[in-house]
């Protein structure tokens, strides 16, 4: 597509940004995971570690000042995205962990986690959610006028790259985890 080509190479500082971003609030929630065990987050655990995820994402907010966007997160749409992603990321981790002592190897532990099925279907939904939250944002960015109109053509196409990148990632890496030539 032209318009994202057009605009990626002034785009690539902000999403470098926001891939820190992105890691941030997944480990704060993968710690939380390793720090409780495999206990399921109760409502106000998850809210609270919801509302962590948001002081991360006013501090990137606050570092794209020098960008000529404005960004206004949609929390009412993210929230049910963003609190599925937290509980189903630290189910993951804890099954992960979990198996993690029996096992010598990350390779060892997510096969004692998860079948190769589950695995790809855990990732495949972790990423899809995160995909959804990316086009709900994306929807809230406020760019120069002249550049308005590719907004929703430029989220609709990201979208769909991410909800392909991450269902050939989440296959690759469960074929990979089940492959006789994995190394990790």
């Amino acid at each position: 597509m032209l318009p994202l080509r057009l605009a990626l190479p002034h785009i690539e500082p902000l999403l470098e940004l926001n891939v820190q971003k992105e890691i941030r609030k997944d480990s704060l929630i993968i710690r939380y995971a390793a720090q409780n065990g495999a206990a399921s987050p109760e409502g106000e655990v998850v809210r609270a570690l919801f509302t962590q995820t948001k002081r991360i994402d006013n501090d990137f907010v606050a570092r794209i000042g020098t960008f000529p966007l404005r960004i206004v997160i949609p929390y009412a749409e993210i929230e049910p995205l963003r609190v599925e992603r937290i509980k189903r990321l630290i189910s993951a981790t804890s099954r992960i962990l979990g198996a993690w002592g029996e096992e010598a190897c990350l390779r060892g532990a997510l096969r004692a986690a998860f079948n190769q099925a589950e695995l790809d279907s855990t990732l495949r939904g972790i990423f899809d959610l995160y995909a959804r939250e990316t086009r709900a944002l994306t929807r809230s960015v406020r760019l120069p006028l002249l550049l308005e109109p590719l907004r929703d053509r430029i989220a609709q196409h990201l979208l769909a790259i991410m909800r392909g990148a991450g269902a050939r990632l989440a296959a690759d890496v469960a074929r990979g985890v089940y492959s006789h030539r994995a190394t990790f």
